[in-house]
């Protein structure tokens, strides 16, 4: 069942890991891609819990419904910002920027949750914080408002909005995680729609079938058929486990953006890359809890 259940989980990783290669390939702005991806990944895992029978309803999550369908709204606006991201700077900076809503998580969570910040966690942020700086060029190149920095700016923008999901997902630990993202996805469509509707002009895209395809593939394999790998995984594995494997997600893009895309990361690009993925995985090690409570 373990082995199972990770073969399932690094699977999930490398597919949510594809997303932007699939993106660059896509026409259609980023509200139409982000509500589609909302609306076929409810409808595909809606499917997946009738066909396994499982019992859902949306009365199960209470007076917490309304933050749940809020948190589904923030992610389906984070799709946006990460889409548009890939329009203006590499797939691979634009995922390590992605990444730092866990940092974001952690900055935030002794004045949401309580929790101590550690001097080792507050390192790992620091880290991660100088690894975002040299990842977006600034060491190199400077300032660019009109181009590249865009694109960083509107990843963190992304990663905050993905990290307010974590933090209100953390308040929500009482609703199943598949029929939460079940509900949070079909919040996403009904919150994008009025967006892509009332913003966005479809009326000069060129539609061809490949682009058709690859968008329908990102509604059902980066969202459907990823998320319920991913959440028919998690349960059976400790939560350090599936934290650390998380990070094969921005590995893959990297990787798949050299080989498939020509981008290449500079002597920058990858001393930012170690700091953000080595300061994010290490935050969440448990050799550090051990450690502080040594001390």
């Amino acid at each position: 069942m373990k082995n199972k259940a990770l073969i399932s989980l690094l699977l999930s990783m490398v597919i949510f890991g594809t997303v932007g290669i699939f993106r660059r390939y896509i026409p259609f702005p980023s509200g139409f891609i982000a509500f589609l991806r909302g609306l076929i990944g409810f409808i595909f895992l809606f499917a997946a819990l009738k066909i396994r029978k499982t019992p859902f309803s949306i009365n199960k999550t209470g007076k917490k419904g309304l933050l749940l369908c809020l948190s589904g709204a923030l992610m389906g606006f984070n799709w946006i910002l990460l889409f548009e991201a890939y329009n203006y700077t590499s797939v691979a900076a634009a995922t390590l920027c992605y990444y730092m809503a866990p940092v974001f998580v952690i900055i935030a969570s002794p004045f949401i949750f309580g929790e101590k910040l550690g001097g080792k966690k507050i390192l790992c942020v620091f880290a991660a914080v100088i690894g975002m700086l040299f990842v977006s060029g600034i060491f190199e190149h400077g300032i660019d408002p009109a181009g590249e920095m865009k694109g960083i700016f509107l990843a963190l923008g992304a990663a905050l909005l993905y990290a307010a999901v974590v933090i209100m997902n953390k308040k929500l630990p009482e609703v199943p995680a598949f029929e939460k993202t079940v509900i949070q996805l079909g919040s996403a469509a009904a919150t994008i729609l009025p967006y892509t509707l009332f913003a966005e002009d479809l009326s000069t895209t060129e539609i061809s079938p490949v682009s058709v395809a690859m968008l329908i593939t990102v509604g059902i394999l980066h969202t459907g058929i990823a998320y319920a790998l991913y959440f028919g995984s998690i349960g059976n594995l400790p939560a350090q486990t599936a934290a650390i494997f998380s990070y094969i997600d921005p590995v893959t893009a990297i990787l798949l953006s050299a080989f498939l895309l020509g981008e290449e990361l500079s002597a920058f690009g990858i001393i930012g890359a170690v700091l953000i993925l080595g300061g994010a995985v290490l935050s969440e090690s448990r050799i550090f809890e051990k450690q502080e409570k040594e001390n």
